[in-house]
């Protein structure tokens, strides 16, 4: 049985894979769609979706986690959290997790919040909500634009 918060555009089970085959207008219906569910835990795998709905997605994601940007790991109890950057995952750019407004449509998320926690990320604020079981659907404010879409995998 599927797991959707949304009907799906193009009959896809709701992966890291298939979000990436979406467009920017389909994750942002899935988003608004989707509710905030609870703050996830542990280490979560991280995907960056760039340029999603194009061919280009899946690589540049793949070439991200090995380079750039595997994800993010919380604290115990999960009310922060730090990016696992670079190929070794080095905990890097601390943020405070709670739920908040989201400044996509105002309804519930989880906000990612690094205004007083990171001097380089200061003008970021990431916000995710559940999409599917264990999968979080993030979008990217910088300086209150947004600008990019990410997934969280919680094991």
């Amino acid at each position: 049985m599927l797991f959707r918060t949304a009907p799906a555009t193009r009959g896809d089970v709701l992966d890291e894979r298939a979000l990436g085959r979406r467009t920017n207008g389909e994750l942002d219906v899935l988003f608004r769609a989707s509710p905030a569910g609870d703050i996830p835990r542990g280490r979560l795998r991280g995907t960056a979706l760039l340029f999603p709905g194009t061919g280009l997605c899946g690589p540049l994601g793949r070439l991200t986690r090995l380079l750039l940007w595997q994800g993010k790991t919380t604290d115990d109890p999960p009310a922060a959290l730090a990016n696992l950057v670079g190929p070794f995952g080095l905990r890097a750019v601390r943020a405070l997790l709670s739920h908040d407004r989201s400044w996509v449509d105002g309804r519930a998320c989880i906000l990612i919040d690094y205004s007083a926690t990171s001097t380089v990320a200061r003008m970021v604020r990431d916000e995710i909500r559940l999409v599917a079981p264990g999968l979080y659907l993030g979008v990217v404010w910088l300086w209150r634009r947004r600008v990019g879409w990410f997934t969280l995998r919680q094991r």
